[in-house]
């Protein structure tokens, strides 16, 4: 049901970076009053003095978490924790009658063993993965209609399946010779202290990490072997780059013989007609990380080289963005019934 009330709306683990990123965007939210915030290290403290960015912004100072008082003061709950740090929180709101959407790794997989193998424990909450939502909202809409536990897909699968899917599903490539080469911003890892990410380490400095063994590989090979019907494995290279946010992702193909450019840009232009959020970007043009900053956007862009017989993809994201707190707030707005875009419509500050 349609409604333009404001719904009541608390962000928990609001002071990382996706979690202001959230408080950013939901501030100017047409239809979302922001109820609670919630910050372990900053409770008690106003957010403008944390984030002066945010002065003059009149929102809730942050507070720690307790679920009981979450329950009586917000109807949608935004969870920007680290795995397993709030899942037992997500559980009990659920419980509550409270819709979560989650952001982190908590609700992705549907299989319990393949969490513990990802992530060496044991799940918290396995009772809940089956009827968690995977929010890749393009490929996800009728299913978000009707959620009440939505699972945010992290950044790199986020730039990954939206050039993949659409092919998949059209038979156009051959999958078992996808490679995916992605570079990320900083702010890709949590807001914390760490060497790889001090600024000389990361200044001046271009490098791949976690390879082969990133926690991102199990969940695209999750949704890509769901879309194929069978498993399958990638090979996923990430890189870190010395910028703050953006995450450009090159992905590498063989087409199925027979598949033509025009096979290839019909299959994106059905899977994303109806996408606000999605840019197919004209033959001859690339996308850029500057042009989707800040924003929801992606940016995609094909090339089909004969020569070589590859099929070559380009996406384009912010990290906590559409990979991440803008994807949050559309999946958000798809569970209340709002127009998707609402809220995430504001161009990316160029230059």
């Amino acid at each position: 049901m349609v409604t333009h009330d404001k719904v009541k709306v608390a962000v928990v683990g609001a002071s990382g970076y996706s979690g202001i990123e959230a408080v950013r965007i939901l501030a100017s939210h047409p239809f979302v009053e922001l109820s609670v915030l919630t910050s372990e290290h900053y409770a008690g403290r106003e957010v403008a003095d944390v984030y002066r960015h945010m002065a003059g912004v009149d929102l809730p100072p942050f507070e720690e978490l307790r679920p009981d008082l979450v329950q009586d003061r917000a109807e949608v709950v935004l969870s920007c924790l680290p795995e397993t740090v709030g899942t037992a929180h997500t559980a009990e709101l659920i419980k509550a009658g409270l819709k979560v959407v989650d952001l982190s790794a908590d609700f992705r997989f549907k299989d319990a063993a393949q969490f513990r193998a990802t992530y060496g424990i044991e799940h918290p909450a396995p009772q809940l993965l089956a009827e968690a939502v995977y929010g890749l909202s393009e490929f996800h809409r009728h299913e978000l209609r009707e959620a009440r536990l939505v699972a945010t897909p992290g950044c790199f699968p986020t730039g990954a399946l939206l050039a993949l899917l659409p092919l998949i599903r059209r038979d156009l490539i051959e999958p078992s010779s996808i490679i995916i080469d992605a570079k990320s911003g900083t702010t890709g890892a949590r807001r914390a202290a760490s060497i790889e990410q001090l600024f000389a380490e990361v200044n001046e400095n271009f490098r791949a990490y976690k390879v082969g063994n990133h926690r991102h590989v199990p969940e695209m090979e999750q949704e890509i072997s769901a879309a194929l019907g069978r498993d399958i494995a990638l090979l996923f290279v990430p890189h870190l780059l010395p910028i703050t946010r953006g995450l450009l992702s090159s992905i590498f193909m063989r087409p199925r013989s027979g598949t033509t450019e025009s096979d290839v840009h019909a299959a994106f232009e059905a899977s994303f007609a109806k996408s606000r959020f999605v840019r197919i970007l004209k033959p001859g043009e690339l996308p850029e990380l500057r042009n989707v900053r800040a924003t929801n956007f992606c940016e995609l862009a094909f090339i089909l080289d004969r020569r070589s017989e590859t099929l070559l993809v380009i996406t384009a994201i912010d990290n906590l963005g559409k990979g991440a707190s803008g994807q949050a707030i559309q999946n958000m707005n798809l569970m209340l019934g709002y127009d998707e875009a609402a809220g995430l419509l504001a161009a990316a500050p160029v230059p």
